[in-house]
């Protein structure tokens, strides 16, 4: 009986001690936009492995409007400990007081570029006037209704003079306007080039020209109120890390401060 009873309380210490590390390990919800995805989704699982935080991901549009943006998710009350997101929304969420004052940090910067169908003509976008040219040939041009979008379709299209006479087609994510692109539903995509480098069905045609550019910085900070400040501080000094900037480079972009 002795033994048995001993056993017994043998497996059920293990248990508990088994159940109490799981339920011990930290765990981080990052809510970000697309533009840093790329980067992102190549370093985290050396992040995770070195420091043995979990990871939980979900994703929102920058700017925008809609229930896809990463401000009207947190509204609905969605649940983040970090965000990583244009510097223009990380502006809009620190104007009513979401942030965590003195956590922002820039991780990397994207200018604006253009893509098109893969095997398809890549059309010349190096200069103002084959720009302009380019844009009008396209059936139907995509682009995502977040920062990137919002500028190319008020400022670009505007400064070509051709706003009125060019098919454009907003979608509230830049993966729905690559996606519409691969699946040859649109002739162009423009928006952000770390959003139009490296997928299938897609195929890079170049960066916009100066005169037409928006470089995009995309920023983490903490979400007020996390209660996981100190973990989340050490994701955010891993991204802006050296660790981080290869990958960075990879996906179109360039290391803040690198």
């Amino acid at each position: 009986m002795t033994t048995r009873l001993f056993k017994g309380l043998a497996i059920a210490f293990a248990g508990a001690i088994v159940a109490f590390s799981s339920g011990a390990r930290a765990e981080i919800t990052v809510l970000m936009s697309g533009g840093f995805g790329l980067a992102y989704q190549e370093v985290l699982p050396e992040f995770e492995r070195t420091t043995g935080i979990k990871i939980v991901t979900t994703t929102g549009a920058s700017q925008g409007t809609g229930p896809s943006t990463i401000k009207a998710q947190l509204e609905r009350g969605a649940h983040a400990d970090l965000v990583i997101l244009s510097k223009e929304g990380l502006d809009e969420l620190s104007v009513t007081g979401r942030i965590l004052r003195g956590t922002e940090v820039g991780l990397a910067t994207t200018p604006l570029g253009a893509a098109v169908h893969a095997g398809s003509p890549k059309p010349d976008v190096t200069n103002e006037a084959a720009l302009r040219k380019s844009l009008l040939e396209a059936r139907l041009i995509t682009m995502p209704g977040s920062t990137s979008g919002m500028y190319i379709k008020d400022t670009v299209l505007q400064k070509l003079g051709i706003a009125d006479k060019v098919r454009v087609r907003v979608v509230a994510r830049g993966v729905e306007s690559t996606k519409m692109l691969a699946a040859g539903e649109s002739d162009m995509a423009l928006g952000p080039v770390s959003e139009l480098v490296h997928l299938p069905g897609v195929d890079f045609v170049g960066a916009l020209p100066n005169e037409f550019q928006l470089v995009q910085e995309f920023t983490a900070a903490i979400i007020k109120g996390s209660n996981q400040v100190d973990d989340a501080k050490r994701l955010i000094a891993f991204l802006s890390s050296g660790k981080a900037s290869a990958a960075i480079r990879k996906a179109g972009m360039e290391p803040v401060g690198k």
